[in-house]
């Protein structure tokens, strides 16, 4: 079973809750850092303080041995710096002086020939349970030794330090953990307040219902996020509205549709069956019942039709059509209708062939034209004009007849429609025809449109080339 996608706002609160804590974790060791360099730096020039102060003191020193007034100078060298310590060492590494009962044999940092120390050269020493900042740099001295070298070590104890920057730093955890709490709330807030617009649009949805298809969204009434939504909701809405009404009125048609010829039937059986009749009767009955099971018939398998067309399950086999020929063979098909109705069948224009189902375009063409002879006044003539426009075919079926206003030439190929709801269907077909054409041009990849001019009514069929 498929796991169940986390909700939008526990997405947003832990991604952006998580941001937050990495930015305060980041923002803390940067302060953290500046801090401890702070403390270092201070140590550093503590310590060269030191070392001057020691210098200073060297080079001030009577030409003779080390003697107690030295002693006293150089341990006034750490006054005011109470952390700091030293020892002087000979070149020999032999102990000249020191200024505590600080060990220092343990630390033996590389020596530096300059005597001015920088954050780089410092090095850290524990020892007795204290940590030790410090360096160790050579001097010369003028008065002692004959001048021979000698090896000053300093060290300041950071222990303050330490203790200060490890409270920071829980303080410091302790302050992030608050801020990302109250951060991951407000987010969690400003989410949920978010999406308040998300929430007023699904109650405004539940409210629509089969009968209240008409409710829409107001797109000015939703964050402007939302509005693209909102339209789109709106159009789909329209499109569902339009099919739902489609849907209700092809149920109304067709049981209107159906019950006429049941009701012719069950009439006729009536009739026929209320006294006794000839031989020649029952069969002139059963005849006049035939034409009603094939109009029945017919109706069924053009709705049959229209259903596979709707759910894209027309199979076609496709060939190379000619469309002249399939116009050529129709007129003759169609003569004698024209004749007896006085219409003149005319086709001018040529084009090359096309890759279609050729029962299935015969019949669409059919329609038209049948429906053509139907409606066009006597004496007229019907038109059907085949013309090439780069890669397409266009066929243009015109004829002279009843007028039929803007309004209705979009739904002429609706199912059952009527562009006058009073007229009953006498030998008018299933009133299928048009929407079936419609299928199967579109079904080719085509499009179909009807036009009223000056009374002239053109149906205008595009057909790719392939």
């Amino acid at each position: 079973m498929a796991r169940k996608p986390a909700s939008l706002a526990l997405h947003l609160t832990v991604t952006i809750g998580a941001v937050i804590t990495c930015v305060l974790l980041a923002f803390g060791w940067v302060v953290e850092r500046s801090i401890d360099s702070h403390f270092i730096q201070q140590d550093v020039d503590e310590l060269n303080a030191v070392i001057q102060a020691v210098a200073e003191v060297l080079r001030k020193a009577p030409p003779n041995e080390f003697d107690e007034e030295l002693s006293q100078r150089l341990a006034g060298a750490v006054s005011g710096h109470h952390n700091a310590q030293f020892r002087l060492l000979d070149a020999n590494y032999k102990e000249i002086y020191t200024s505590s009962n600080l060990k220092l044999d343990d630390f033996q940092p590389a020596v530096l020939f300059n005597s001015n120390i920088i954050t780089e050269t410092v090095e850290v020493w524990q020892n007795a349970g204290k940590t030790y900042r410090g360096a160790a740099v050579q001097l010369l001295s003028p008065t002692l030794l004959i001048r021979q070298p000698l090896i000053l070590t300093v060290v300041t104890d950071i222990d303050f330090h330490l203790h200060y920057l490890e409270g920071f730093r829980n303080y410091l955890k302790l302050i992030t953990l608050i801020a990302s709490l109250i951060a991951i709330f407000a987010t969690w807030l400003a989410v949920y307040l978010g999406h308040a617009p998300l929430r007023r649009i699904s109650q405004e949805i539940q409210q629509i219902k089969s009968d209240h298809l008409f409710i829409r969204l107001d797109p000015d009434s939703v964050p402007i996020e939302l509005t693209e939504l909102a339209i789109s909701f709106n159009a789909m809405l329209s499109r569902i509205e339009e099919g739902f009404q489609r849907l209700s009125n092809f149920s109304a048609d067709i049981a209107h549709e159906l019950r006429t010829p049941i009701t012719n039937l069950k009439t006729q059986t009536e009739v026929v069956l209320s006294k006794p009749r000839t031989n020649e009767e029952y069969q002139e009955v059963l005849y006049s019942c035939l034409e009603e099971y094939e109009r029945m018939a017919k109706m069924v398998g053009d709705m049959l039709f229209l259903a596979q067309a709707d759910n894209n399950q027309l199979k076609k086999e496709l060939d190379k059509v000619s469309l002249n020929d399939e116009v050529k063979a129709l007129f003759d098909y169609f003569e004698a209708w024209a004749e007896e109705q006085q219409i003149t069948l005319t086709c001018e224009g040529v084009v090359p062939l096309i890759v279609g189902d050729r029962l299935m375009l015969r019949r669409a063409l059919s329609n038209i034209l049948s429906n053509a002879i139907r409606y066009t006044t006597q004496g007229e003539e019907i038109k059907v004009h085949l013309e090439q426009k780069k890669t397409k075919v266009i066929i243009c079926i015109s004829n002279q007849g009843i007028p039929v206003s803007s309004e209705h030439l979009p739904k002429l190929f609706d199912r059952f429609y009527r562009v006058d709801p009073s007229r009953q269907r006498k030998n008018e077909g299933t009133g299928l025809g048009l929407a079936i054409t419609q299928s199967i041009i579109a079904s080719h990849g085509g499009t179909i449109t009807a036009k009223n001019s000056k009374g002239i009514m053109t149906f205008e069929l595009v057909l790719p080339i392939n």
